[in-house]
Protein backbone atom coordinates (compact mmCIF):
# COMPACT_ATOMS: atom_id res chain seq x y z
CA UNK A 1 0.00 0.00 0.00
CA UNK A 2 1.18 3.48 -0.81
CA UNK A 3 -0.02 6.39 1.30
CA UNK A 4 1.46 9.71 0.33
CA UNK A 5 0.71 13.14 1.69
CA UNK A 6 -0.63 15.58 -0.88
CA UNK A 7 -0.78 18.37 1.76
CA UNK A 8 -3.80 20.04 0.29
CA UNK A 9 -5.16 23.05 2.15
CA UNK A 10 -8.10 25.38 2.21
CA UNK A 11 -5.74 28.14 1.10
CA UNK A 12 -5.04 26.35 -2.17
CA UNK A 13 -8.77 25.92 -2.66
CA UNK A 14 -9.30 29.67 -2.25
CA UNK A 15 -6.44 30.40 -4.61
CA UNK A 16 -8.13 28.31 -7.30
CA UNK A 17 -10.94 30.86 -7.37
CA UNK A 18 -13.72 28.76 -5.93
CA UNK A 19 -12.98 25.82 -8.19
CA UNK A 20 -12.83 23.39 -5.25
CA UNK A 21 -16.46 23.73 -4.35
CA UNK A 22 -17.43 23.76 -8.00
CA UNK A 23 -15.47 20.62 -8.81
CA UNK A 24 -16.88 18.76 -5.83
CA UNK A 25 -20.41 19.99 -6.28
CA UNK A 26 -21.77 18.41 -9.43
CA UNK A 27 -18.56 18.30 -11.43
CA UNK A 28 -18.69 21.95 -12.59
CA UNK A 29 -15.48 23.67 -13.60
CA UNK A 30 -16.57 27.09 -12.36
CA UNK A 31 -19.24 28.56 -10.14
CA UNK A 32 -20.96 30.34 -13.02
CA UNK A 33 -21.90 27.19 -14.94
CA UNK A 34 -25.58 26.34 -14.51
CA UNK A 35 -26.25 24.18 -17.57
CA UNK A 36 -25.59 20.41 -17.57
CA UNK A 37 -22.32 19.18 -18.98
CA UNK A 38 -22.32 18.09 -22.60
CA UNK A 39 -22.40 14.35 -23.07
CA UNK A 40 -18.75 14.21 -24.12
CA UNK A 41 -17.68 16.47 -21.24
CA UNK A 42 -19.59 14.33 -18.76
CA UNK A 43 -17.99 11.21 -20.20
CA UNK A 44 -14.53 12.74 -19.90
CA UNK A 45 -15.23 13.68 -16.26
CA UNK A 46 -16.28 10.12 -15.45
CA UNK A 47 -13.17 8.75 -17.16
CA UNK A 48 -10.93 11.14 -15.22
CA UNK A 49 -12.52 10.27 -11.87
CA UNK A 50 -12.29 6.54 -12.56
CA UNK A 51 -8.68 6.87 -13.66
CA UNK A 52 -7.81 8.98 -10.62
CA UNK A 53 -9.24 6.36 -8.27
CA UNK A 54 -7.21 3.65 -9.99
CA UNK A 55 -3.95 5.60 -10.21
CA UNK A 56 -4.08 7.02 -6.68
CA UNK A 57 -5.13 3.62 -5.35
CA UNK A 58 -2.10 2.01 -6.96
CA UNK A 59 0.53 4.72 -6.53
CA UNK A 60 -0.77 6.94 -3.74
CA UNK A 61 -1.80 10.57 -3.87
CA UNK A 62 1.70 11.55 -4.94
CA UNK A 63 1.07 10.21 -8.45
CA UNK A 64 1.28 12.97 -11.10
CA UNK A 65 -1.73 14.29 -13.01
CA UNK A 66 -0.11 13.09 -16.22
CA UNK A 67 -0.57 9.49 -15.03
CA UNK A 68 -4.25 10.17 -14.42
CA UNK A 69 -4.63 11.68 -17.90
CA UNK A 70 -2.92 8.70 -19.56
CA UNK A 71 -5.13 6.24 -17.69
CA UNK A 72 -8.23 8.24 -18.64
CA UNK A 73 -7.02 8.45 -22.26
CA UNK A 74 -7.46 12.19 -22.35
CA UNK A 75 -5.04 15.07 -22.59
CA UNK A 76 -3.68 16.47 -19.36
CA UNK A 77 -5.29 19.78 -20.33
CA UNK A 78 -8.69 18.07 -20.12
CA UNK A 79 -7.93 16.98 -16.57
CA UNK A 80 -6.90 20.49 -15.56
CA UNK A 81 -10.03 22.00 -17.13
CA UNK A 82 -12.13 19.90 -14.79
CA UNK A 83 -9.77 20.12 -11.79
CA UNK A 84 -7.61 23.29 -11.83
CA UNK A 85 -5.05 21.79 -9.46
CA UNK A 86 -4.08 18.36 -8.24
CA UNK A 87 -5.26 19.33 -4.76
CA UNK A 88 -8.79 19.74 -6.09
CA UNK A 89 -8.80 16.27 -7.65
CA UNK A 90 -7.26 14.65 -4.57
CA UNK A 91 -9.85 16.28 -2.34
CA UNK A 92 -12.67 15.05 -4.57
CA UNK A 93 -11.47 11.44 -4.58
CA UNK A 94 -10.65 11.40 -0.86
CA UNK A 95 -14.04 12.81 0.09
CA UNK A 96 -15.85 10.27 -2.09
CA UNK A 97 -13.96 7.35 -0.56
CA UNK A 98 -14.46 8.64 2.98
CA UNK A 99 -18.20 8.91 2.30
CA UNK A 100 -18.22 5.39 0.86
CA UNK A 101 -16.58 3.96 3.96
CA UNK A 102 -19.01 5.87 6.18
CA UNK A 103 -21.98 4.40 4.27
CA UNK A 104 -20.50 0.91 4.57
CA UNK A 105 -20.05 1.33 8.32
CA UNK A 106 -23.63 2.57 8.74
CA UNK A 107 -24.96 -0.35 6.72
CA UNK A 108 -23.08 -2.84 8.88
CA UNK A 109 -24.26 -1.10 12.04
CA UNK A 110 -27.89 -1.12 10.95
CA UNK A 111 -28.12 -4.56 9.39
CA UNK A 112 -26.12 -6.78 11.76
CA UNK A 113 -27.44 -7.53 15.25
CA UNK A 114 -24.28 -9.21 16.51
CA UNK A 115 -21.50 -6.69 17.34
CA UNK A 116 -18.66 -8.80 15.99
CA UNK A 117 -20.59 -9.64 12.83
CA UNK A 118 -21.20 -5.94 12.26
CA UNK A 119 -17.54 -5.02 12.69
CA UNK A 120 -16.22 -7.90 10.58
CA UNK A 121 -18.79 -7.19 7.86
CA UNK A 122 -17.67 -3.58 7.70
CA UNK A 123 -14.03 -4.62 7.47
CA UNK A 124 -14.62 -7.21 4.77
CA UNK A 125 -16.82 -4.92 2.67
CA UNK A 126 -14.42 -2.00 2.97
CA UNK A 127 -11.31 -4.02 2.18
CA UNK A 128 -13.01 -5.62 -0.82
CA UNK A 129 -13.98 -2.19 -2.17
CA UNK A 130 -10.39 -0.94 -1.91
CA UNK A 131 -11.60 2.32 -0.32
CA UNK A 132 -8.94 2.13 2.38
CA UNK A 133 -6.23 2.85 -0.18
CA UNK A 134 -7.85 6.21 -0.92
CA UNK A 135 -8.55 7.59 2.53
CA UNK A 136 -7.35 11.17 3.08
CA UNK A 137 -3.70 11.28 4.18
CA UNK A 138 -4.56 13.28 7.31
CA UNK A 139 -6.90 10.50 8.51
CA UNK A 140 -4.23 7.87 8.04
CA UNK A 141 -1.40 9.92 9.52
CA UNK A 142 -0.17 7.83 12.44
CA UNK A 143 1.58 9.44 15.39
CA UNK A 144 2.10 8.89 19.07
CA UNK A 145 -0.79 10.13 21.15
CA UNK A 146 -0.33 12.82 23.70
CA UNK A 147 -2.68 14.87 25.82
CA UNK A 148 -3.00 17.56 23.17
CA UNK A 149 -4.38 15.02 20.72
CA UNK A 150 -7.11 13.66 22.97
CA UNK A 151 -9.78 16.04 21.75
CA UNK A 152 -8.84 15.79 18.10
CA UNK A 153 -9.96 12.26 17.25
CA UNK A 154 -12.95 10.62 19.00
CA UNK A 155 -13.02 7.11 20.41
CA UNK A 156 -9.27 6.90 21.02
CA UNK A 157 -7.91 5.56 24.30
CA UNK A 158 -4.40 5.97 25.59
CA UNK A 159 -2.93 2.85 27.10
CA UNK A 160 -1.28 2.85 30.53
CA UNK A 161 2.47 3.07 30.44
CA UNK A 162 2.97 4.43 26.95
CA UNK A 163 1.73 6.16 23.85
CA UNK A 164 -0.80 4.77 21.45
CA UNK A 165 -0.67 4.72 17.68
CA UNK A 166 -3.59 6.82 16.56
CA UNK A 167 -4.96 8.96 13.77
CA UNK A 168 -3.73 12.52 13.91
CA UNK A 169 -5.36 14.94 11.45
CA UNK A 170 -3.00 17.65 10.27
CA UNK A 171 -4.95 20.91 9.90
CA UNK A 172 -7.71 19.55 7.68
CA UNK A 173 -10.08 21.93 5.91
CA UNK A 174 -13.57 22.19 7.39
CA UNK A 175 -15.19 19.93 4.78
CA UNK A 176 -12.48 17.27 5.23
CA UNK A 177 -12.92 17.46 8.98
CA UNK A 178 -16.69 16.94 8.72
CA UNK A 179 -16.32 13.88 6.52
CA UNK A 180 -13.59 12.41 8.71
CA UNK A 181 -15.62 13.08 11.87
CA UNK A 182 -18.64 11.26 10.43
CA UNK A 183 -16.50 8.24 9.54
CA UNK A 184 -14.76 8.14 12.91
CA UNK A 185 -18.06 8.47 14.77
CA UNK A 186 -19.81 5.55 13.08
CA UNK A 187 -16.72 3.30 13.16
CA UNK A 188 -16.44 4.26 16.83
CA UNK A 189 -19.91 2.83 17.40
CA UNK A 190 -18.92 -0.45 15.77
CA UNK A 191 -15.80 -0.63 17.91
CA UNK A 192 -17.57 0.22 21.16
CA UNK A 193 -20.32 -2.35 20.55
CA UNK A 194 -17.82 -5.12 19.85
CA UNK A 195 -15.71 -4.12 22.84
CA UNK A 196 -18.72 -3.98 25.17
CA UNK A 197 -19.76 -7.46 24.02
CA UNK A 198 -16.31 -8.76 24.96
CA UNK A 199 -15.58 -9.75 21.37
CA UNK A 200 -12.97 -7.13 20.61
CA UNK A 201 -9.65 -6.75 22.35
CA UNK A 202 -9.94 -3.86 24.82
CA UNK A 203 -6.85 -2.14 23.45
CA UNK A 204 -8.17 -1.96 19.87
CA UNK A 205 -9.06 1.58 18.78
CA UNK A 206 -10.82 3.17 15.83
CA UNK A 207 -7.42 4.00 14.35
CA UNK A 208 -6.49 0.30 14.44
CA UNK A 209 -9.65 -0.58 12.50
CA UNK A 210 -9.01 2.04 9.82
CA UNK A 211 -5.40 0.95 9.52
CA UNK A 212 -6.60 -2.63 8.96
CA UNK A 213 -8.78 -1.37 6.10
CA UNK A 214 -5.88 0.54 4.59
CA UNK A 215 -3.26 -2.20 4.91
CA UNK A 216 -5.41 -5.22 4.07
CA UNK A 217 -6.03 -3.97 0.53
CA UNK A 218 -2.66 -4.38 -1.23
CA UNK A 219 -2.41 -3.21 -4.82
CA UNK A 220 -1.30 -6.13 -6.98
CA UNK A 221 -1.21 -6.28 -10.80
CA UNK A 222 -3.36 -9.43 -10.95
CA UNK A 223 -6.95 -8.94 -9.75
CA UNK A 224 -7.39 -12.54 -8.62
CA UNK A 225 -4.15 -12.48 -6.66
CA UNK A 226 -5.11 -9.18 -5.10
CA UNK A 227 -8.50 -10.50 -3.96
CA UNK A 228 -6.95 -13.67 -2.53
CA UNK A 229 -4.17 -11.75 -0.76
CA UNK A 230 -6.66 -9.28 0.72
CA UNK A 231 -8.95 -12.02 2.00
CA UNK A 232 -6.08 -13.97 3.55
CA UNK A 233 -4.52 -10.92 5.17
CA UNK A 234 -7.86 -9.75 6.53
CA UNK A 235 -8.55 -13.18 8.08
CA UNK A 236 -5.24 -12.94 9.92
CA UNK A 237 -5.87 -9.38 11.06
CA UNK A 238 -9.39 -10.17 12.26
CA UNK A 239 -7.99 -12.95 14.40
CA UNK A 240 -5.60 -10.43 15.90
CA UNK A 241 -8.44 -8.01 16.72
CA UNK A 242 -10.70 -10.54 18.39
CA UNK A 243 -10.78 -10.99 22.14
CA UNK A 244 -9.72 -14.33 23.54
CA UNK A 245 -10.84 -15.95 26.80
CA UNK A 246 -8.29 -15.60 29.57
Amino acid sequence: MHIQDSRWSSASAVASGGAVSAAMGGGRADGARTTPLRVDAQRNLEHVLRAAREVFGELGYGAPMEDVARRARVGVGTVYRRFPSKDVLVRRIAEEETARLTDQARAALGQEDEPWSALSRFLRTSVASGAGRLLPPQILRVGVADEADEARVPQQRSQPGGGELRLVPEQPAAEDDAGAAALLAVVGQLVERARAAGELRPDVSVSDVLLVIATAAPSLPDAAQQAAASARLLDILLEGLRSRPA
